[in-house]
This record gives C-alpha cells, structure tokens and sequence, in this order.
C-alpha cells in the first residue's frame, strides 16, 4: 500500500534518511521505533506529502505521493497544526472544508470521550488536551492509512488510557496505522508489526510475536540492547553503593517512582 524504496532525504549537508526501504500493508498496526533523530518523523512527513524526498521511490498504492495520495493519508505531527485563535468548533470547521473523508459526528463523539468541548479556546488548552485534541482530528478522517507521531507525548496516565483505546476503537476500520512513540510498552498490545530505524534507515521489521520468537526478549529489551549507551550500561557500580543496598527494600526512595 505505502512502499519506500532506497528514500533518501537531506536536510542541507544532514542526511535523514539514507536508502530507507519498507513496505505497510493495508489493515495493519505498526510501531515506528528509535530514538529522536532517526528519520521517524521524516519518514511520516515524507509520506504526508509534507517534504520531498532527494532520491528513492516513495510510492501509494503504486503511484507517486501528491495531491491524490493525500486525500487517503492522515497524518498526526508532534506539533500543533491549527490556530491558537481557534476554538475548538473553528478547528473540526476547518477540518471538515479541507478533508472530504472528516467525519464531524465521529469528531463529536471522540471530543466527549477526550472529555474536551467545542467552546474551548485553542490558546487556553494544556498540552495534553492540545494533544487529545489532535488526536481527535486526525482519527475522525476516514483515511485509509493514518499515522501519529508520538500521540502520548505530554499526557497523563489517565489520558494516555483514552487515547490507546480511541486508537483500540480506530484500529477496527481497515485502517493503516504507523504509530511513532517512546513509549512502546503501553501501546505494544496494539501492535501487529515492529519497524525499527537507527541511522535513517530501517534496520529491523516484521511481526511482532515473530520478532520476539526469533530473538528470544521482549522488544523493549530489544529496544535497550540495539539503541542504549552501552559504555553507560557497562559501567561498574560504585562497590560502596553497591554494598548499602543490596536489595530494593533496602533503597528507600524506590516505591516512589
């Protein structure tokens, strides 16, 4: 549905990504994994149209991405993409003009759901209801792939808990979805495929429970081995810190995080 072959991007002499290749198949739930800085948020954008890419082939259903591509991608990005004078009824107004596939009542829906109403000012919203909000958005398209950038970024365990399960609802339609987070662990029981990059490039895919099977660990300690600092994970433990405490009950701070 949605292919990369040999992508790159630049950003002046910054190489992004660097022969990205990867296939998303229709109906599936992707987790995009790394850490900042390895072509995650690139790869999205590229895909939404939003930058265009220096060399490769980027392809939706076997055409090139542009103007008809993008009446079939959503795309949630890390920043706020509506106006701080807006309220809310301005923002599912403007998103109801520009996309023909907006559902306004499943807008509605979800703004009750996210606990938000349609007088809010955009300017008076914390960031995690800025967040909830653009969730809202961008589900309420009925988009055939649909992709979030970091979509518990700055949210509480609460609403963190109604967004993984707005997504659990969105999932159900056919839908595409590619799913960039940090935070793995809470959205791994969603998850169909794993596709992690280092460097610009995809260096890891495939299925979920095959990529666990194969490598015998969970994927957040696949995660840890491919990506931590291993000088700083090596590094020796004081021997006097060691020694005062021994076991967890004996450290005095450890139930408070």
């Amino acid at each position: 549905m949605l292919t990369f072959e040999h992508v790159r991007k630049n950003y002046d002499s910054k190489r992004v990504l660097e022969d990205c290749s990867i296939s998303f198949e229709p109906g599936k739930v992707y987790a995009l994994v790394g850490p900042n800085g390895t072509g995650k948020s690139t790869l999205m954008k590229a895909a939404a149209g939003l930058v265009k890419i220096n060399g490769g082939t980027l392809t939706y259903k076997g055409q090139p991405i542009g103007t008809e591509s993008k009446k079939h991608i959503a795309y949630m990005s890390t920043e706020p993409f509506y106006y701080d004078y807006m309220r809310i009824r301005d923002v599912k107004a403007f998103h109801k003009d520009f996309f023909a596939d907006f559902d306004a009542d499943l807008f509605d829906r979800l703004l009750t759901f996210m606990e938000l109403t349609p007088d809010l000012k955009v300017r008076a919203l914390s960031s995690g209801m800025a967040a909830k909000l653009k969730i809202a958005v961008t589900l309420s398209r009925r988009a055939e792939v649909i992709m979030l950038d970091e979509p518990l970024n700055g949210i509480d365990l609460i609403g963190r808990d109604q967004i993984i399960h707005t997504i659990i609802q969105a999932t159900g339609n056919g839908a595409t979805f590619i799913i960039s987070s940090h935070l793995f662990d809470e959205l791994e029981p969603i998850v169909d495929n794993v596709v992690m990059m280092k460097g610009g490039k995809v260096i890891l895919e495939g299925e979920l429970e095959a990529i666990r099977a194969e490598h015998g660990k969970s994927i957040s300690d696949l995660y840890r081995e491919i990506y931590a600092d291993t000088a700083v994970l090596n590094k020796k433990i004081e021997p006097s810190f060691h020694n005062a405490y021994k076991n967890k009950e004996d450290f005095p701070l450890w139930e408070t995080y």
